[in-house]
């Protein structure tokens, strides 16, 4: 038997306007990285944060890769939607 993985990625970049979660250029996305779990992600997350602290244009996220659905199954309309 095995056990979960629960992924993160780790990712983040220069946003357009601090107060909004746009990306000035998608191709310069900088990619932490992938992790088994979420003490870790937060670990490098949080790295990325403080070195990039001093540009308020700079963010970092956590993207809680386990919570996504396969394409391959169907969605409800809804999930599709995001809703």
């Amino acid at each position: 038997m095995s056990a979960t993985q629960r992924l993160h990625l780790v990712f983040g970049g220069e946003l357009v306007d601090p107060t909004k979660n746009v990306f000035k250029s998608v191709d310069d996305i900088h990619i932490v990285g992938m992790f088994p779990d979420y003490a870790s992600a937060f670990s490098a997350w949080k790295a990325e944060a403080q070195r990039t602290v001093d540009n308020a244009h700079m963010r970092y996220f956590i993207a809680h890769i386990h919570r996504l659905r396969d394409e391959e199954e169907a969605a409800s309309p809804t999930e599709e939607l995001g809703g």
